[in-house]
This record gives C-alpha cells, sequence and structure tokens, in this order.
C-alpha cells in the first residue's frame, strides 16, 4: 500500500470540510447527517471517519479553524514592537472576515458555531480558550496604545480589549443576517474612530 504524503491528507482533510461547510451553511448542524457529508465530500464513510470521529469534531474543526486565523492575526498585531492602530487591526480582521465569508460563508458558519457552544462543552471550552487569548493581545495592544497617549489611560486595557473584541462578533452577525452591503462602511468608520 502507497504511503500517503503529508499535503495529500492535508488535501483531503480540507476537502471534506468544504463539503461540511457546504452542507451546514445549506441545513445547518443537526439537520446535516453524516451521509450528507459523504456525499457532498464524494467520499466513503470510511475515507471521513479516518480524519473525523464525528459530526461534533466536524464541526469542532471548523469552528476552531474560523477562529484560529483571527487569533494569530490580533497576536501577530499584539506581538510587535510597534503597536498597529486598533482601527487598522479590528479593520484587518473585518476584511478578512468578509473575504472568508465569500469564500466559504464564515459569518453564517460562525452564527451557527455559537449557538452550537451553547450546548457543546468542548466547543464552548475551546472557545473560551482561543477568545480569552484574544482578549489578552487586544489588551496589550490598547496597553501600547496608552503609553503612547492614543487611547486614555484611566480606562483598564482588559476593558478596553472586550469593547474592541465586541465589535468583531457585531459585523459577523450582521453581515451573516443581513448581507455585505448592510456593513459596507464599517471599515472607514473603524479607522476614523481609531486612526
Amino acid at each position: 500500500m502507497p504511503k500517503v504524503t503529508p499535503q495529500y491528507r492535508d488535501a483531503r482533510r480540507d476537502q471534506i470540510l468544504s463539503a461540511a461547510r457546504r452542507c451546514f451553511l445549506q441545513n445547518g448542524f443537526h439537520a446535516t447527517s453524516m451521509q450528507d457529508l459523504f456525499t457532498e465530500a464524494g467520499l466513503s464513510s470510511g475515507a471521513v471517519y479516518g480524519y473525523f470521529a464525528s459530526k461534533d469534531d466536524v464541526i469542532i474543526a471548523i469552528a476552531e479553524e474560523n477562529v484560529r486565523d483571527f487569533a494569530a492575526m490580533v497576536h501577530d498585531a499584539a506581538s510587535g514592537e510597534a503597536a498597529k492602530p486598533i482601527g487598522t487591526v479590528l479593520t484587518d480582521i473585518i476584511t478578512s472576515v468578509r473575504a472568508r465569508d465569500a469564500e466559504d460563508g464564515l459569518a453564517g458558519l460562525a452564527v451557527l458555531s455559537w449557538s452550537e457552544a451553547l450546548r457543546n462543552p468542548v466547543l464552548a471550552s475551546r472557545f473560551a480558550d482561543l477568545v480569552t487569548q484574544i482578549r489578552s493581545d487586544l489588551a496589550e495592544i490598547a496597553r501600547k496604545h496608552q503609553n503612547a497617549g492614543n487611547l486614555p489611560r484611566d480606562v483598564p486595557a482588559e476593558s478596553l480589549a472586550v469593547v474592541f473584541l465586541s465589535i468583531v462578533p457585531g459585523y459577523i452577525l450582521q453581515l451573516a443576517t443581513l448581507g455585505s452591503a448592510a456593513v459596507e462602511g464599517v471599515p472607514a468608520a473603524l479607522e476614523a474612530l481609531w486612526p
């Protein structure tokens, strides 16, 4: 039997997750069966189960992947010596969300994932870990701006981070429910609020 390369495994995993995204966006998490995923991916049950033991594992993988990309973006911004303007950090995230939504329905999947986290403790725990890291990185960015005199010093950096982080889910919710035209001006507004 020939050896399977890591690139092949990654491509097959991506194929399964892409098929799952399409199914979940069309029917939701609970109305989508594993058979639906097999059919959409064009793979046998054994091929899919070789990557994911259950539908919950597929859901968690998609949700984590979506949040992890943005966590990495915020972490990179916080790790730099000079703090990027907070408006630029948020605009970068919003722009990336919009591009990913056009590509694979990220906004709709995010809303589905948030509701799923209310019933799935594993997903809730993974979200909590990632959101805690994002908040910590945003607080670091806020502290850098406070030290530079760009943000008020009398408000804890952690509180500012909560406010900044609250913007992204609100944007995602509106993008998912109202469409891209409804949130067209958000990047420019963020840059205007925090130049």
